[in-house]
C-alpha cells in the first residue's frame, strides 16, 4: 500500500511518465504511404529547384566547396504529443531523401508501454516526417563526400543496432542525438521537445553549415 505521505512525489513522477508516453509518439506510414511520400517530397524538391534561377558555374562551384555535395538534415516535426525528431540525410543533387528516426512500432499499446518498460521500435520514415507542413525546426549540416560516407554508414548501423524504444533512454531526440555526437558536434540536453532540441542543437554550434569529422 503507497503511503499518503508519498502521493504528490507519485503524482511528479506519474506526469514525467505520461510526458514520456506522448513524446515521439506517431504511427508508421505503411510501405503505400511512405512511398507516396517520399514522391511527394522529390515533387516538392523538383518545384523548389525550378523556381530558383540557376547560378552561374563560378557560384556553384564556390558553393560547392563551402558546403559540400552530401547533407544531415536534423528535423523536428508536430505530431498528437510532443512531437517527434529524426533526420533526412543524401546528396544534395538528388531530390529523393533517406529518413531515419525511432519511434515505438504498433499502435498506442506500443506506446504506453514504451513509458515503463522496453518495445519493439522502427528506425525508419514515420507518417509526417516528409510532410512540410509538419515541420517545426531544421538544422541542416553539409558534408564531403568521404565524411558522408562514415556519417550514412553509422546512421545505418545505429538504426540495426536500436531495436528496441523507451520513452526514458531510447526516444527519437536521443537517437538524433548519437548521429550529431558522432558527428563533432554539441549535443544538448536531449530530455526536451524535439523541436528544441533541434533548436538548441543548431544554437549551440553556431548554426555552422559544413562539418568535418576527425581523422579515424
Amino acid at each position: 500500500m503507497t503511503n499518503k505521505a508519498n502521493r504528490p512525489e507519485s503524482c511528479i513522477l506519474a506526469g514525467f511518465a505520461l510526458a514520456a508516453m506522448l513524446s515521439c509518439t506517431t504511427p508508421s506510414a505503411s510501405a503505400h504511404e511512405a512511398n507516396k511520400r517520399v514522391a511527394d517530397a522529390n515533387a516538392l524538391a523538383s518545384t523548389d529547384t525550378a523556381s530558383r534561377p540557376a547560378p552561374q558555374a563560378t557560384r556553384r562551384s564556390v558553393a560547392r566547396a563551402e558546403k559540400g555535395p552530401y547533407y544531415v538534415d536534423f528535423r523536428a516535426r508536430t505530431a498528437a504529443s510532443w512531437g517527434h525528431a529524426f533526420v533526412w540525410y543524401g546528396k544534395t543533387s538528388e531530390k529523393a531523401v533517406e529518413v531515419a528516426g525511432l519511434t515505438p512500432a504498433g499502435d498506442t499499446l506500443a506506446y504506453v508501454l514504451g513509458h515503463i518498460t522496453f518495445v519493439p521500435s522502427e528506425t525508419g520514415a514515420s507518417y509526417g516526417d516528409l510532410d512540410p507542413e509538419y515541420l517545426t525546426a531544421s538544422y541542416r549540416v553539409y558534408l564531403s563526400e568521404a565524411d558522408a560516407r562514415r556519417v550514412f554508414a553509422y546512421i545505418k548501423k545505429l538504426q540495426a543496432n536500436s531495436p528496441l524504444w523507451n520513452a526514458e533512454t531510447a526516444n527519437c531526440t536521443g537517437f538524433i542525438g548519437d548521429i550529431a555526437e558522432f558527428m563533432g558536434l554539441e549535443v544538448p540536453n536531449r530530455w526536451q521537445r524535439p523541436e528544441n532540441f533541434v533548436n538548441r542543437l543548431k544554437e549551440m554550434n553556431g548554426g555552422r553549415q559544413m562539418v568535418r569529422l576527425s581523422a579515424e
